[in-house]
């Protein structure tokens, strides 16, 4: 639940302990189930990954902004090139959505496997682990790079107030279709009004729209 200030358009997040801890217990049950069943996945994409670019890692560790905007590391299965970094400066001007993102349909990083694994969110697999160590939630907003969240407004800024997620509001509702600012409203009014019963509603969902046209 949130709690609007006076005289502001921002919120204070008003921590509800009973739904914390359950949703708590969610996210280390449901990590551990994910983990366990999907471990055929893991060693597959594995594979596939190093006969397509041996010289790369199976992993992608990439800095990450969460609660409070603290940093942590947020793990992927790698699905470009092993210097996407530092060919992303060239390809900033092409960015096909407004506001503090990147996003871009045909970003030539992007290994063949990459464009698979990024489709069906395979990749995202690994924040299993974030979620196991607490970084992150099966549900919750989308943890943003330091350098989208320095682009951020204060306003923007409230999607930082509680811990982030695997899948989320904005990921149901039109993934990368949708604009930063359409993102946020959704972000905020999830943390307005967030329950355990939202939270298993947006994860079944999640399933629905795995295969969706607006991955990439």
């Amino acid at each position: 639940m949130l709690i609007k200030e006076e005289s502001s358009n921002h919120f204070s997040v008003s921590d509800n302990r009973s739904y914390l801890l359950i949703k708590r217990l969610i996210d280390i049950t449901g990590s551990l189930c994910g983990l366990f069943i999907l471990s055929p996945v893991f060693v597959l994409v594995a594979l596939i990954i190093k006969l397509e670019d041996p010289s790369g890692p199976v992993f992608f560790k990439q800095v990450r902004v969460g609660k409070y905007e603290e940093d942590f590391n947020m793990y992927k299965f790698r699905s470009m090139v092993s210097n996407a970094e530092e060919l992303l400066k060239e390809l900033l001007e092409e960015n096909e959505i407004k506001g503090a993102m990147f996003k871009m349909k045909k970003d030539p990083r992007i290994t063949k496997i990459g464009r698979f694994i990024r489709k069906t969110s395979i990749d995202e697999l690994p924040q299993l682990l974030n979620v196991l160590k607490g970084e992150m939630s099966l549900v919750g907003p989308r943890p943003p790079l330091p350098r989208e969240v320095a682009e951020y407004t204060s306003y923007d800024k409230q999607r930082l107030l509680v811990t982030p997620g695997c899948t989320g509001l904005w990921q149901v509702s039109g993934r990368n279709s949708l604009s930063f600012t359409e993102m946020v409203e959704l972000d905020l009014k999830y943390i307005k009004s967030r329950t355990v019963y939202w939270d298993v509603k947006i994860i079944l969902k999640t399933f629905s729209v795995l295969f969706g046209k607006n991955a990439y």
